[in-house]
């Protein structure tokens, strides 16, 4: 049993979902420069919520300043 972060009995674990939470933020910066480059090309809010199975108002509010 994990009694503090610091303590991995679990092979890893800990590590994993650090390396998890990195995945996580490098995921959010290709999302958003891919938001950024499909406004410049003319894609609706919609047709980018939907190729990201969100809804536009979604992605609207997520990315407002994109563009």
């Amino acid at each position: 049993m994990k009694t503090a972060v610091g303590s991995d009995e679990d092979g890893g674990v800990v590590a994993e979902l650090a390396n998890i939470a990195k995945d996580k933020q490098a995921l959010a910066r290709r999302e958003e420069v891919a938001v950024r480059r499909a406004r410049y090309s003319g894609l609706s809010w919609a047709e980018i919520g939907t190729l990201l199975n969100v809804t536009k108002q979604t992605m609207h509010r997520k990315y407002r300043n994109v563009g």
